[in-house]
């Protein structure tokens, strides 16, 4: 089962005085695209890095796999 916590991504914590009870959030600058504006209304991109071509693809339920 898969257990993704969005906040977990996109924040850092941070234990504040060594307490382990008291937590800072710090977030994160990481570039954030929709999958509708990256897909475009298709199920599959391809993505090249480093001169390697990657395939991104929808499945039919909903969920991202990235296959080189």
């Amino acid at each position: 089962m898969n257990t993704y916590n969005p906040d977990s991504f996109r924040y850092r914590t941070r234990s504040v005085d060594s307490s382990p009870v008291r937590v800072e959030r710090i977030p994160l600058s990481v570039r954030t695209l929709s999958s509708n504006s990256l897909f475009q209304g298709e199920h599959e991109i391809g993505i090249e890095h480093h001169g390697a071509l990657y395939r991104l693809k929808i499945t039919r339920q909903g969920k991202l796999i990235l296959n080189k």
